[in-house]
């Protein structure tokens, strides 16, 4: 059987949504690996100090990631779920050093993914060493969907309590997964 590419499908939005909450239950429901969130592995070591340039590494380690993940399904499951994406480093670069680096900025055209799941921040923030943001979460929000948008990115609106989220995203894969069943 030819090698199938999994329907590619981002878990985005501000910090403290409930994105890798969701990514998890995902990752069980379809009995999937997901795609960890690379920053947050190279934030955990360097104790939350970076750089402008890191941000491209930090880029394209989260890239060849993804890259890993997908050749090890093997075309074993239809979906390749990420608990980040290249939106989330652009705004992170633009809010942090005023703009995001050329090289983050082709990674986000060249790189899109199937369908983005976007976290709105309607639940309380969870305090981390590694998180920024506390008090404007409902403006980078605003931030992730005008990207999408402006990208032309088909993206579903995540929101509301845990259970109410998980049956939004299945409802979104499932659609695009209506001509691909599970194998």
């Amino acid at each position: 059987m030819a090698h199938v590419e999994p329907i590619r499908i981002a878990i985005t939005g501000p910090e403290s949504s409930g994105k890798t909450t969701l990514t998890k239950a995902l990752s069980v429901h379809y009995d999937v690996p997901w795609v960890s969130e690379m920053a947050r592995e190279f934030l955990s070591r360097t104790q939350g100090n970076y750089a402008e340039h890191d941000l491209v590494r930090i880029a394209r380690a989260q890239l060849e990631e993804e890259r890993r993940v997908s050749l090890d399904l093997k075309g074993r499951a239809p979906i390749l779920l990420c608990d980040t994406d290249m939106i989330t480093i652009r705004i992170w670069g633009q809010e942090k050093f005023g703009e995001a680096a050329p090289e983050v900025e082709a990674f986000v055209q060249n790189n899109p993914y199937d369908l983005s799941l976007l976290c709105r921040p309607d639940m309380p923030w969870e305090a981390d060493p590694l998180r920024e943001n506390p008090h404007d979460r409902d403006r980078l929000f605003d931030l992730y969907e005008k990207a999408l948008r402006e990208l032309q990115r088909p993206y579903s609106l995540i929101e509301g309590p845990h259970e109410q989220r998980v049956g939004a995203a299945l409802a979104a894969i499932g659609s695009m997964l209506k001509d691909r069943p599970m194998r």
